[in-house]
């Protein structure tokens, strides 16, 4: 019995001094954990989706945001609709990137242009024009070069 008492205290120092080992242990690991990185800075963009001829906003556009990388590739996009006031906001789009916007509305051209996000907000008007008469071969167009200006085939 006297040697169980014995061993009782003694197993309670050799936890105490264990448990002292291991908070000694986590203290020094902290300098080898992983460091820490901030996320990069963000722009908060604003794009307003009108209609050229009346200036009236376009409600439910597609307006799709693709974030290119320095060598002007597409690394991934983001698609949001416009309200009743032709507004959309994002606000994850890092600053000092290259973004192209794109815009799709029915009835509508579609809508596109690359722009540097170099501000913490930006805001953009867009204006969409309606779909213009299809060109035709069969039709002379004021641009052409008159028949008379071709040369002959060498």
């Amino acid at each position: 019995m006297k040697a169980n008492m014995f061993r009782m205290p003694v197993r309670i120092l050799a936890v105490l001094a264990l448990a002292a080992v291991c908070l000694h242990a986590q203290d020094s690991d902290s300098k080898r954990g992983r460091k820490y990185k901030s996320p990069p800075a963000t722009s908060k963009i604003e794009v307003t989706v009108l209609r050229s001829t009346t200036g009236k906003p376009i409600e439910n556009a597609s307006v799709i945001f693709h974030e290119l990388d320095e060598n002007g590739k597409d690394a991934g996009n983001m698609e949001l609709k416009t309200n009743e006031d032709g507004k959309t906001v994002i606000d994850v789009i890092e600053t000092g990137k290259t973004m192209r916007l794109q815009i799709i509305a029915k009835g509508f051209q579609t809508y596109g242009n690359d722009y540097k996000i170099d501000k913490s907000q930006m805001a953009f008007e867009i204006r969409m024009k309606r779909p213009g008469e299809q060109y035709s071969t069969y039709k002379p167009h004021p641009d052409d070069p008159k028949p008379d200006d071709q040369k002959p085939p060498q």
